[in-house]
Formats: C-alpha cells, sequence, structure tokens
C-alpha cells in the first residue's frame, strides 16, 4: 500500500514542485557548476542504487559520510539547502523509479562498514531505503551505527501507513535535523 503512496506523493510532487526544482537546479549551477549530486547507495537488499540530491559541497569534496566530511566543504548555498531540506527533494526520483520510500532507512555508503554490519544484524536492508524515518525526525545520524540501526529496526518493526505519514508530516513539519557536519 505505501507503494502506491509513494508513486502518487513522489509524481504529483515532481510535477507541482517542478518550477522550484528547476529554480534550484539554476541557482546551484551559479553555486558549484553541478548543481545535483548523485551517488552509489546501498539499497534495499544491499543492491546499488543512485541517489539524487541537490549538491551542498564543492564538488572536490571527497566523497564520504555526511559526518565525517567538513564544514568548510559546504557552500553557502548548500547551507541553506541543507537547514531547508530542499537538497532532498530530487530524492523523489528515486523514489519514483521504486530505489527509495518516503518512509524508511537513510542509505548509507557501501564503505560504511560499520554500519552495514549493524543493519544486517537486524535485517535493516530487507525494506526500501528512504528519505526519512524515525531515526531523521529523532536525529539519530551515521555517526553512531549501531544506534542508528537500532532505531532503523525499531521502525520497521512497528511500521504502519499511520507511522508512514506521521514521519512524512514530523519532517515536513521541521522535525529532525539531519546529519551532523564536523565544524572545524
Amino acid at each position: 500500500m505505501t507503494r502506491l503512496f509513494d508513486f502518487l506523493f513522489s509524481f504529483f510532487g515532481l510535477l507541482l514542485l517542478s518550477p522550484i526544482l528547476l529554480i534550484l537546479m539554476i541557482i546551484g549551477f551559479f553555486d558549484t557548476g553541478k548543481p545535483l549530486f548523485i551517488q552509489t547507495r546501498v539499497g534495499q537488499y544491499k543492491k546499488p542504487f543512485q541517489l539524487i540530491k541537490f549538491r551542498t559541497m564543492h564538488p572536490n569534496t571527497k566523497s564520504v559520510a555526511t559526518h565525517l566530511a567538513s564544514q568548510s566543504s559546504i557552500t553557502k548555498f548548500g547551507s541553506f539547502l541543507r537547514k531547508s531540506k530542499l537538497d532532498e527533494l530530487p530524492q523523489l526520483v528515486n523514489v519514483f523509479k521504486g530505489d527509495m520510500s518516503l518512509v524508511g532507512p537513510r542509505p548509507n555508503l557501501f564503505n560504511q562498514e560499520e554500519l552495514i554490519e549493524e543493519r544486517d544484524k537486524r535485517q535493516v536492508y530487507d525494506v526500501l531505503p528512504g528519505i526519512t524515518g524515525l531515526s531523521q525526525v529523532n536525529e539519530i545520524d551515521m555517526s553512531t551505527p549501531k544506534e542508528l540501526a537500532i532505531s532503523d529496526k525499531k521502525m520497521i518493526d512497528a511500521y504502519s501507513l499511520r507511522t508512514y505519514f506521521y514521519y512524512i508530516f514530523a519532517t515536513v513539519s521541521g522535525k529532525g535535523k539531519g546529519d551532523r557536519i564536523k565544524t572545524y
């Protein structure tokens, strides 16, 4: 049932937000020259997929988990995108294609071995990764792999249509702040 909602929300979201997406693409082009950030992430059953986001860091920034990136690598426009969560909008394409759900565990990188191990223990990869979920609204990020995996499992075990909508509305209303960035 949630796949139907994912499809409808992503389709109409992309349709209705297309003017905003276009404006952000243009501003992003002037900010970094490459407005989209596409990165291979771990998907359902640990299959790779290409995650799409608006670029918030300089194009030459090393590809690491967000909590390992330096604050100095984030552009001014990127900082705005992160604070407003607008950097996540292109992931509606991932949801539309079926690589992701609106709600699920955040997709990690293949080099995050400790997180992969913790999530494997708890069968977190049996579900589609998502844009938001329990960990995101409770500000648990990938800097604490075991805590994140436990939270992901808790969300999966209690998953229902009600919790699906709760996480979406909690995120849209501003709950959660996303992954932490180093401040040096």
